[in-house]
């Protein structure tokens, strides 16, 4: 007993906030910046794995690494963005240090802190969250009443890439995005990019500058839109002396709206819509070229991501011959490339796997709710962000088809209205579920494959919560109705169970 009294004596007191933010990318940098301004005396905290924050822009190093997304909807609606719509990761972390400076978020950040585990106690109303100092190896121990996951969807430094045949047969380099190696040198390499996605339209241009030769390699044709890396209304906008916040804000809503319209487009006019996406190609490259087989892809446009080409750039590097495509699947590697079921072979020196990325849903953090593992697919969403039967915890999950940091600002109001409404009420826990009208409601898997189905979506369905066919239970990709549904959500509504207390205070009633 003394020897036990000894160690609680000496054994550091647990840290509680109010709330715990899980990451310290674009989301978990909105979500303290909407806590600061719309939730005053609610103490916080960010964990963060990663040595400094932005999440994806800083931890991406792979060639010509930039944004797909235009950075005025990309960029937070709080802070004017005024440099080049598409913008290089360092542009990206120069402007959130900004936004961390301006707004004193720093205080907040802990830094090389990996979560491992999570535990929800129903008696005293609160999360556990066990941690590692990866500086430290220490194990750090902290508890929230709330639980804000912003730490994105996949797992960072560790690329998707399938097993092919050979791979170790290879004598040359392979390296993966999302792991780019420091001491890799491509000028004058002949390289083969596996991929055809946005990664591999930035990887392709940015090589091609320097290499002898990029082929880029893929089993399906993808859609891409190309343009100048300008917004036209910003231009004419900042030529009228506008100040910035207005042509940020206008320029956002521009843009919002143009792609709502184009969204709405493919879904009703899709033939047309990719005839012209194709035609474009067909343009850029020449009557010679086979858009065709390497530009044609077999489904409508966005039931994957369009990738947008800054000025064109990946096109003009095939055009000139220091990039070609190869649309083909792959039999095997070999020692000095690889070979196609064609029969063709690939010489390379270096092998780019732009393969796509693993899903983790919520961080590979192992969630208990009183001890009880938590299996996300038993669960359903809430407007895919929170989930029935999980307490006091937001998921931030962005838009396929638009800025994750639109959506990113939408829940994060939303989150701050809810948490104010807690404390005003009394309440000390909030989980979502289905009301008695939802009943007879059927689930389904998280994201409709006939409206959108990337292969690491397809890859996670089974890792991933279940929808409903109404819209409060499911993520519905859709901005222009939820910035207005967001806001008006009745929060008093039957879909949300509310206590008072922690079981303790009730039993001491």
């Amino acid at each position: 007993m003394a020897e036990q009294a000894a160690q609680a004596e000496i054994a550091p007191a647990m840290e509680h906030f109010d709330v715990l933010i899980v990451g310290a990318g674009i989301s978990g940098v909105a979500g303290a910046y909407h806590l600061r301004e719309k939730c005053l005396d609610t103490s916080f905290v960010i964990l963060e794995s990663e040595e400094s924050f932005g999440g994806t822009w800083w931890t991406h190093r792979s060639p010509g690494i930039r944004s797909d997304s235009d950075l005025h909807t990309f960029g937070y609606g709080f802070k004017p963005w005024v440099g080049p719509p598409i913008a290089t990761a360092e542009e990206i972390l120069s402007y959130m240090g900004e936004v961390i400076e301006e707004n004193d978020l720093a205080q907040h950040i802990r830094y090389r802190h990996k979560i491992l585990k999570a535990d929800w106690s129903e008696k005293d109303s609160r999360w556990t969250v066990e941690a590692v100092r990866l500086d430290t190896d220490e194990t750090v121990r902290i508890s929230a009443d709330f639980l804000w996951m912003c730490q994105g969807y996949y797992r960072h430094n560790e690329g998707y890439t399938p097993d092919w045949d050979g791979m170790t047969d290879f004598k040359g380099r392979i390296a993966h995005p999302e792991n780019w190696p420091d001491d890799i040198d491509y000028a004058g390499k002949k390289v083969v990019v596996i991929g055809s996605g946005a990664t591999a339209a930035t990887v392709v241009p940015a090589m091609a500058q320097t290499a002898a030769h990029v082929t880029m390699l893929q089993r399906t044709p993808t859609f891409f839109r190309t343009g100048r890396n300008a917004i036209e209304i910003a231009e004419q906008l900042r030529s009228l002396r506008i100040d910035e916040s207005w042509v940020h804000e206008i320029t956002r809503r521009q843009i919002m709206s143009d792609q709502s319209a184009f969204t709405q487009r493919c879904m009703t006019d899709s033939q047309a819509v990719a005839d012209e996406l194709i035609g474009n190609i067909r343009n850029l490259l020449g009557s010679d070229f086979d858009v065709d087989t390497h530009f044609t892809p077999p489904y409508r446009p966005w039931r994957q991501r369009i990738a947008f080409v800054p000025d064109a750039d990946m096109f003009k590097a095939i055009a000139a011959g220091k990039a070609s495509v190869v649309t083909d699947h792959i039999d095997r590697f070999t020692e000095t490339g690889i070979k196609l079921q064609s029969g063709e072979e690939l010489e390379a020196d270096i092998i780019v796997t732009a393969t796509g990325f693993n899903m983790n849903v919520m961080g590979d953090i192992a969630f208990a709710i009183d001890g009880k593992p938590l299996d996300w697919h038993d669960t359903v969403t809430y407007r895919g962000m929170m989930f029935t039967s999980v307490p006091n915890l937001a998921w931030v999950f962005g838009y396929f088809r638009g800025s994750w940091t639109v959506r990113s600002e939408l829940i994060a109001e939303f989150v701050c209205r809810l948490l104010n409404h807690m404390r005003e009420t009394g309440a000390k826990t909030v989980q979502p579920a289905l009301r008695a009208e939802d009943a007879d409601m059927k689930l389904f898997d998280w994201m409709d494959e006939e409206d959108f189905n990337p292969n690491y979506l397809k890859r996670a369905v089974s890792i991933l919560p279940r929808r409903g066919d109404k819209r409060e239970w499911r993520h519905t990709q859709d901005h222009w109705n939820e910035k207005k549904e967001f806001p008006a959500i009745d929060l008093d509504g039957e879909e949300f169970v509310y206590r008072s207390g922690t079981r303790s205070d009730l039993a001491a009633e």
